[in-house]
């Protein structure tokens, strides 16, 4: 069973006197700034000059710079720009700043754990990562709640590296749900599988793959959005709240049935098999590596997969029929 700690465990006083530099103020840096800030604590925040966050940041009270002055003048430094920029941030403006005993706090594991960013050994290395986006981070420490926060050590220099990490997730409020030990290793690769194989990618190619077989079968394409796409916020919904037998008890007896007895064959022995050879892709640093060098090569696979996807038939259905829903309008 996992390590869980709770607001008892973290002592906030070792964040006195110290400056934590938020690098990137996008949803999840916004929230833990202002979390942060409100707790008592000090916080800087870097991001690029003329940028919707860079206005958001200052219409929030902040007086954003850039990396090498943030990073210079904090104690601790929480890098929170997108996974395939962090490293290319690190190394032209955060590592010359990084004297001993400073720390360097991730939110997610990708670029310690695949080496793109390997820090110098005089500073402590942690995990805080939130297990919600920007906005409910926020909204749940303005509601005197919080989000459940993972956290792994990655590097110990000062021997006070986890009482640091405790103290930093009480301070966006993750303390108050609860605060899972894990590591740098599992985090990560945990992470990207769930991406692939079941929130991302296979949810997507199997609303896709479904669509296409009632279409193919003469069916309207604007039933069988509903039927593929649309109504699956109903079922993830239930079982964000309630668990998957929770939903079950929601659905029809009909859908409950059809559930257990056809969910199997869709995804079968050879399913699950792929699934493992996608674990073993991430676990070996193939993926990471195949997205390195996607990056370095200016994104011509990711772009032409993203450019077909545009103008699937799903998309020029859902952007029609989406049109009906006012509530989807803002």
């Amino acid at each position: 069973m996992a390590k869980i700690y709770y607001e008892k465990d973290a002592d906030m006083s070792v964040l006195k006197g110290k400056k934590i530099a938020i690098i990137g103020y996008g949803i999840q840096g916004r929230g833990q700034a202002l979390n942060l800030r409100d707790s008592g604590l000090q916080v800087i925040v870097s991001e690029l000059r003329d940028t919707p966050n860079y206005k958001t940041a200052e219409s929030d009270g902040f007086k954003p710079v850039d990396a090498d002055q943030a990073s210079k003048e904090a104690d601790i430094i929480q890098i929170l720009t997108q996974d395939h920029v962090q490293a290319k941030v690190y190394n032209e403006s955060i590592v010359k700043n990084l004297t001993e005993g400073k720390a360097l706090v991730f939110s997610h594991g990708f670029n310690i754990h695949f080496g793109q960013i390997v820090p110098p050994k005089t500073i402590d290395v942690f995990m805080v990562a939130p297990k919600g986006p920007g906005a409910l981070v926020r909204r749940m420490y303005e509601e005197g709640k919080g989000v459940p926060c993972l956290v792994a050590i990655f590097q110990e220099h000062s021997g006070q590296a986890l009482k640091l990490a405790l103290a930093y997730a009480a301070g966006i409020g993750g303390a108050r749900a609860g605060v899972i030990e894990t590591t740098f290793k599992e985090e990560t690769e945990t992470d990207l599988f769930g991406e692939q194989v079941v929130l991302c990618g296979g949810a997507t190619e199997l609303i896709k793959a479904g669509f296409e077989t009632l279409v193919k079968a003469g069916y309207q394409p604007e039933i069988a959005y509903f039927e593929c796409l649309h109504e699956l916020k109903l079922i993830t919904d239930l079982i964000y709240e309630t668990g998957i037998q929770g939903m079950r008890k929601r659905v029809s007896d009909t859908a409950e049935y059809g559930d257990l007895t056809r969910g199997k064959r869709i995804i079968n022995e050879n399913t699950r098999k792929e699934m493992v050879n996608i674990l073993g892709e991430i676990q070996s640093g193939k993926f990471a590596k195949e997205w390195i060098d996607e990056n370095k090569a200016g994104r011509p696979v990711f772009n032409d997969l993203r450019k077909q996807d545009d103008v699937h038939p799903v998309e020029k259905t859902g952007r029609e029929l989406r049109q009906m829903m006012p509530w989807m309008k803002k």
